[in-house]
């Protein structure tokens, strides 16, 4: 047995790091969304750093189970690695706790917490440890350099090959050059007010009579919003839903940003059905994230909505639209391109039904 041991651990590293590699390309754009969370790269970089780690990591799982210079270069790259990754984890871990959300060491397939894959890390470290002591490289001269280059410019070939995606072509162009204009619902209000009870030489302050004062106050219900300028919206650029031409800026629409696999998505659809059956809604379009997109008739007979869709190419555009570390589900109601109020993920910002209906009804005319 203790011949066998030091194969035996080159097999369960190589599976280790091949398992990673895998579990971060599926779904990939996931892995790279977290580089761009973790402020490492932005969205027309982070395409690049994903698939190269991914890469080296597949290259590791491979490198690992030949000798040349398997002591003297992979070995310690690979510890360097570990360590890396470690001081990464602690720091995350001082930061937002032990136990709090994905590392994303395996992906979205093996969720684990910062102080499990740190753990992990520290485990692998001691195998490597292990293995550095119990094997040689290849016979002197017969080691070559280039079958580790070799392994690894093939490993990035694949993995570019496999999960092509489209460059940024300019960093300047419409979705990054409009930011969205966001409006607080209550300054227009009070605005509004203040202006209507000026023009209508209304003096609520110099009133003795109480019974006056409650009088005048009931006008501040009746009125309404002002009706804000035309703009044009981050969403302006998307105008083809099921065919139709749409011009998501022309008067009041709601703008739902949907992954079709996303349960949290579906969760939200099924809340809009369910009070557009009891109130008047705007009218409400779907961008839907492209990923999983067979999954999108599924999406449309499970939560019964019969809304136009879009199918949003660029994953980091869509990402883009929800703002930076933002998460779907999203939900955006918009005015003559004015975003009067919006909603993403599933923390502070949730979408919050009872809160739009009310903007909205605040807002009809």
């Amino acid at each position: 047995m203790k011949k066998y041991l030091p194969l035996i651990v080159r097999i369960l590293i190589s599976a280790l790091f091949l398992l990673s590699a895998v579990a971060k390309s599926f779904p990939i754009w996931a892995f790279e969304k977290q580089l761009v969370d973790l402020g490492i790269v932005n969205w027309c970089n982070a395409p690049y750093l994903a698939r190269l780690i991914i890469a080296l990591e597949t290259a590791i799982a491979i490198a690992i189970l030949q000798r040349h210079y398997i002591k003297t270069f992979v070995i310690p790259v690979t510890i360097f690695l570990l360590i890396t990754f470690c001081a990464h984890l602690g720091l995350q871990m001082v930061e937002h706790g032990a136990m709090n959300g994905n590392c994303g060491c395996f992906g979205q397939l093996i969720p684990m917490t910062p102080l499990e894959a740190f753990v992990k890390n520290i485990v692998t470290i001691i195998m490597l440890i292990y293995l550095f002591k119990n094997v040689s490289n290849k016979e002197k001269g017969e080691n070559n350099f280039i079958v580790i280059l070799f392994i690894y410019f093939l490993s990035a070939f694949l993995m570019f090959f496999f999960f092509p995606f489209c460059p940024c072509k300019n960093t300047n162009d419409k979705i990054t050059a409009q930011l969205p204009v966001i409006i607080d619902s209550s300054i227009i209000i009070n605005d509004t007010i203040h202006q209507s009870i000026k023009d209508n030489n209304t003096t609520i302050k110099n009133t003795k009579d109480s019974k006056d004062v409650k009088k005048d106050t009931s006008i501040e219900t009746e009125i309404k919003i002002k009706e804000p300028a035309f703009t044009t919206s981050k969403f302006a650029v998307y105008t083809d839903f099921n065919g139709k031409k749409i011009n998501l800026d022309e008067g009041k629409k709601i703008v739902c940003l949907f992954v079709p696999g996303c349960d949290h998505c579906r969760d939200a659809a099924k809340e809009i059905v369910k009070i557009s059956k009891l109130h008047k809604l705007p009218p409400i379009y779907v961008l839907f994230m492209n990923e999983e997109v067979y999954k999108i008739p599924e999406f449309y007979t499970e939560t019964k909505i019969n809304y136009p869709y879009h199918v949003i190419d660029d994953i980091p555009t869509f990402f883009k639209l929800l703002g930076n570390n933002a998460t779907t589900p999203g939900i955006a109601y918009l005015w003559n391109g004015n975003i009067i109020k919006s909603y993403e993920g599933l923390d502070n910002n949730k979408f919050n039904a009872g809160e739009i209906l009310k903007i909205i009804e605040t807002n009809q005319q």
